[in-house]
């Protein structure tokens, strides 16, 4: 019946590393063990309920018997008061009967108390287990989740220094390096290659400016 306990040292001595061995989902697989525990815990419940219901029901017949017991000797009195002495006999005969009958109730009714008490202790403790281990889940789930992610996490960092974007992203840089250096071979070959007319159109246009400069200075408008 309490077959939660099996499941419980189940979880703690095996199941944990047969699901990683397994590569299940740790986070899953803890979820479904608490289902699990929920489920037996309400068995267990049913079962104590109806094992309370017995012993309130053995009680009751064991209070009936022994009343109807001490309903008999007042009535054998009463009939030897009055004179009646087969009346009280057969009220003690019956007095017999029904003490038999009680005690065979009471020693019912002691077995279903003992075995109430002892299902209400296993509830107890089944109860007290299943708040350890939801704490030990919610312990364990923290640490698979902060697992998982540091697995990502390396996984990504480590795939880093491959991949595919950062090579194209090197490429780029060196065809811009590539460009950058084109561009100043070609300043410098133009500079190169200017002609004796180009150079003499420089200093004329200097010397424009010279003038212009000169003529400013004079009208006051520099």
């Amino acid at each position: 019946m309490f077959k939660f306990f099996k499941r419980i040292g189940t979880v703690v001595n095996s199941e944990l590393n047969s699901m990683l061995d397994k590569a299940e989902d740790p986070v899953k697989m803890l979820d479904q063990f608490m289902r699990d525990m929920e489920a037996d815990i309400r068995e267990a419940e049913s079962a104590v309920a109806k094992q309370i219901a017995n012993e309130k029901m053995l009680k009751r017949k064991y209070d009936d018997a022994q009343a109807l017991v001490d309903k008999r000797q007042q009535q054998a009195e009463k009939a030897i008061e009055a004179g009646d002495e087969d009346l009280a006999r057969r009220a003690l005969q019956d007095k017999k009967n029904q003490e038999e009958q009680a005690t065979v109730l009471k020693e019912s009714y002691d077995r279903a108390l003992t075995d109430s008490r002892n299902l209400r202790q296993k509830l107890d403790e089944m109860k007290k287990e299943y708040q350890e281990m939801k704490l030990k889940k919610d312990s364990l789930k923290a640490r698979a989740e902060s697992a998982k992610t540091r697995t990502k996490m390396n996984r990504t960092m480590s795939g880093i220094s491959n991949d595919e974007s950062k090579r194209g992203f090197e490429r780029m840089e060196e065809k811009v390096m590539q460009y950058e250096a084109e561009a100043e071979t070609s300043e410098d070959l133009s500079e190169s290659s200017r002609t004796l007319d180009d150079e003499f159109a420089a200093l004329e246009k200097d010397g424009v400016d010279d003038e212009l400069a000169a003529l400013k200075k004079k009208l006051g408008k520099e």
